[in-house]
């Protein structure tokens, strides 16, 4: 049967052995303490610097980026229905990387939820009220078009994201090409 580890407390190293050398060490605390601080400020002031040359050496590529990237959105929405195959799929790989379209869910709005609650109950539209008397937004989204009827009711477009995922390439492979 093994016997249990024993677990050794760590000595400690720097124990004052007199009043002196104790006013010592504390003193020398509040010297540590002030170094370290001081290090730190350096080290804040050094990634701020930092922070701000890489703002200004990416400045122009973040430019450059942003207009690339409105081009091909507004290339590819002219182009939409070649490149999904008339709204078949919500994507296209063009062997560089793909774009895709991705639906954002329907959402409602109620404006004076009071008001839309008593005009849904005088149109007879209680699948859209909740048994403890609120409005039941799942049953609208279901039905968008008779919701829409009422007044104080928006369903809001479902919209959706364009997004632009170029294939990642190995930065090494990429430095060794340049």
């Amino acid at each position: 049967m093994k016997t249990a580890k024993k677990i050794k407390p760590m000595a400690i190293s720097r124990v004052p052995q007199s009043r002196h050398d104790a006013v010592w060490a504390v003193g020398r605390i509040g010297d540590l303490r002030r170094a370290i601080l001081a290090q730190k400020g350096l080290a804040d002031e050094a990634i701020r610097l930092a922070g701000e040359k890489f703002e200004a050496d990416t400045a122009m590529m973040a430019e450059e980026l942003a207009e690339h990237e409105r081009g091909v959105q507004a290339w590819c929405e002219a182009n939409r229905m070649i490149l999904t195959n008339n709204d078949k799929v919500k994507f296209h790989d063009f062997g560089t990387g793909s774009v895709r379209w991705r639906s954002l869910p329907a959402s409602v709005s109620i404006r004076g939820g009071e008001v839309v609650l008593e005009a849904l109950k005088a149109l007879g539209l209680k699948a859209f009220i909740r048994e403890k008397e609120e409005i039941n937004k799942e049953a609208m989204l279901n039905d968008p078009d008779t919701a829409r009827k009422v007044a104080g009711v928006t369903i809001k477009s479902e919209g959706e994201v364009f997004a632009i995922e170029p294939l990642e390439l190995e930065v090494s492979a990429v430095k060794a090409a340049g």
